[in-house]
């Protein structure tokens, strides 16, 4: 059964159609990786699904409740796009960290400002400080998780892109997001660093976190996913099992484009 369920995601820009009707379905603690050309559409829905982007036309579900549909006439307000917005988490690629604020204030920053739309700090002090230890507590655990227990003090400046990575991938987590997501979460990175943020993001996996990665690293998406999307020119072309998908391709331009992979990599 379908957790998270996309139906005809269409998506244009001016005059260029960028999405042509998207279906999509996400199984609970699926982890489905998009693979594709540049151009293809795969940021695009991403940003889509995050509501970072409205879609033309299409119907989104999240555990059984509409959270997009187009043919509803009435627009949501800017505090429900943001209730929306709470049921996902996405690492962008440039980690986008704040480089004001040391490692767990860049964490805690976004479980804060929340707690304070929705506790008075000033009337319960007293719940509110409770709750600001509990985001702290947790945001400590994360970085224990991914490995920068001795970071918490640190500035964006002080790390190692790498770093900075795993950072931007722990204060995702901290919001609890039903569904994470990544956006080439390697390609800033100099190769030597990528292997540290992989191996976080499949100990994700281990813990049935239900995943959408958009990646251009073949060999990562084929040992962590559970399913694999091949975009082309705004559509799925073919979708499958890593073994159907890297195996066994069908798609004329899924073949051409593994193939171009391989060569680039020297296989």
């Amino acid at each position: 059964m379908a957790y998270l369920e996309l139906n005809n995601f269409t998506k244009s820009f001016a005059s260029v159609k960028v999405l042509k009707g998207i279906d999509l379905s996400v199984a609970k603690g699926q982890v489905v990786s998009i693979i594709g050309s540049s151009g293809s559409g795969k940021t695009t829905l991403l940003r889509c699904i995050n509501f970072l982007e409205t879609p033309d036309n299409g119907v989104m579900t999240l555990d059984g409740e509409t959270l997009f549909d187009s043919n509803q006439s009435k627009k949501d307000t800017d505090a429900i796009l943001r209730e929306k917005r709470l049921n996902f988490g996405l690492v962008f690629q440039s980690f986008n960290l704040f480089p004001q604020y040391n490692v767990l204030d860049n964490i805690t920053l976004a479980p804060t400002l929340l707690l304070k739309s929705r506790i008075n700090h000033r009337k319960q002090k007293e719940l509110f400080l409770a709750e600001k230890k509990k985001i702290n507590d947790e945001a400590l655990a994360l970085l224990e998780t991914i490995g920068l227990s001795d970071k918490a003090k640190a500035y964006p400046c002080e790390l190692s892109g790498g770093q900075c990575q795993r950072v931007a991938i722990a204060r995702a987590l901290a919001l609890k997001p039903k569904v994470l997501c990544f956006d080439e979460p390697t390609s800033a990175l100099d190769p030597e660093l990528t292997g540290e943020v992989l191996k976080v993001i499949r100990s994700l996996k281990d813990k049935d976190r239900t995943m959408i990665i958009v990646t251009h690293e073949m060999g990562f998406a084929k040992k962590v996913s559970d399913k694999i999307v091949f975009m082309a020119d705004g559509v799925i072309e073919e979708e499958g099992t890593p073994k159907q998908i890297f195996e066994k391709p069908k798609s004329e331009k899924l073949i051409h484009f593994l193939s171009s992979v391989n060569n680039k990599d020297g296989e």
